[in-house]
């Protein structure tokens, strides 16, 4: 008997010391993205930069439910199966509670079944794919969540901007990837809303260095704004084809030319020749300042910082769900994220209630502004249209 009682006891303990052992091992965040091979690589991993900003922070102030939080990294290299094969290994193997990224919007979109299927929260920090948060069917649960710029917010703000230039004649163009030709889609879809009169539309593989053709093409239309989704560096390509044809359209573009991949491949002067909207124009808050110079060294270029701040800010957000739910459960994450009770002071922003069962964006259109190249520096757009623009022009 006595020899029994002991061998419970020490089961008891050796059942005990494992929960112990099991509340205080680290709680893992995932990252999922292109390092190495895009023209967006070092967005990704400007954002893994303000990841692991805002983690040494939370760890120092004692981390999350009495654990420090690290961070699992995988390189998708810009390839759907990678991606895909990165986000099994990151929720099967590595057990993170959630994941951050991807850098490309055609790779959220091959996996995104995944984290709705094993209820596992996906914080999106840099592909602006409008879909990306979009739930699998309508009223699933949805377990896709953003902090980021959205595609097709971007389209509702650069169309108005067009209409009220007073654009006759508008022409589209679009990347071949997933990234391109949603864009291409919102683009299509918002003209049309905006009655904006698209005369000629034209696709461009990523890789594409001479655009002449279909420049030619829209010239021969008589496009006298055109409105560009694509990457840093083939809208880069873009311009110089234009500078070869002496073609010159009023250009609107993506985001992606805030890229210095599109600096490089433009040169100084044609860089100034399109208008994009971006989250944020120079780090002036006091919060943004004190980041900017943590990570500034680590930037492949001062233009990337808007991606630190997603990165720190997504951190952020996903932490706040954690204390709120009081778990790592990945179902309890996502209703605590639609329903955030506590301001979240980040680096972009305050966050109020930033999520709900059917919105999971956390910045929309009034969050960005218009912004251009100017003398090798990015500068906010004030001119005549920008002041003119209205609520009631952002039709979506």
């Amino acid at each position: 008997m006595r020899n029994l009682l002991t061998a419970r006891r020490l089961a008891l303990a050796a059942v005990a010391f494992v929960s112990l052992a099991a509340a205080a091992q680290d709680i893992k965040l995932g990252f999922n993205g292109d390092l190495s091979a895009s023209p967006s690589a070092q967005s990704g991993a400007a954002g893994v930069l303000g990841i692991r900003a805002a983690i040494d922070d939370i760890n120092a102030a004692g981390g999350v439910l009495g654990r420090k939080l690290t961070l699992v990294i995988r390189d998708d290299q810009s390839q759907p199966p990678k991606s895909i094969q990165n986000m099994s290994e990151l929720i099967d193997n590595e057990k993170v509670v959630a994941v951050l990224g991807p850098t490309n919007s055609g790779n959220a979109m091959a996996w995104k079944h995944i984290p709705n299927q094993k209820k596992v929260v996906s914080m999106g920090m840099i592909g602006g794919g409008t879909d990306i948060t979009k739930p699998m069917s309508p009223g699933a649960e949805n377990y896709m969540f953003r902090v980021s710029i959205v595609d097709r917010e971007q389209v509702v703000g650069l169309m108005a901007y067009a209409k009220k230039a007073g654009a006759k004649k508008l022409g589209l163009m679009a990347e071949t990837t997933g990234y391109g030709q949603g864009g291409l889609k919102d683009m299509t879809e918002i003209a049309k809303l905006q009655g904006l009169d698209v005369v000629a539309t034209e696709r461009f593989a990523v890789g594409d260095t001479d655009m002449t053709s279909q420049l030619s093409k829209l010239k021969a239309a008589g496009v006298d704004t055109l409105v560009v989704w694509a990457q840093g560096t083939p809208t880069g390509q873009l311009v110089r084809s234009m500078e070869k044809v002496n073609y010159f359209p009023n250009v609107l573009s993506s985001w992606a030319a805030d890229n210095i991949t599109f600096y490089d491949a433009a040169g100084q002067a044609l860089a100034e020749k399109p208008i994009f909207m971006r989250t944020m124009v120079d780090a002036v808050a006091p919060k943004q300042k004190a980041l900017f110079e943590r990570t500034k060294d680590k930037l492949a270029a001062a233009s990337a910082f808007p991606f630190v701040a997603h990165g720190y800010d997504a951190t952020l957000l996903l932490v706040a769900a954690i204390k709120q739910a009081g778990s790592t459960d990945g179902a309890k994450m996502r209703e605590a994220l639609e329903n955030l009770q506590a301001p979240i002071d980040g680096i972009k922003k305050t966050y109020e209630r930033p999520f709900s069962p059917t919105s999971h964006e956390a910045l929309t259109a009034s969050d960005f502004a218009f912004v251009k190249w100017t003398g090798g520096k990015l500068t906010q757009v004030n001119d005549a249209t920008t002041k003119l623009l209205q609520s009631p022009d952002f039709k979506r």
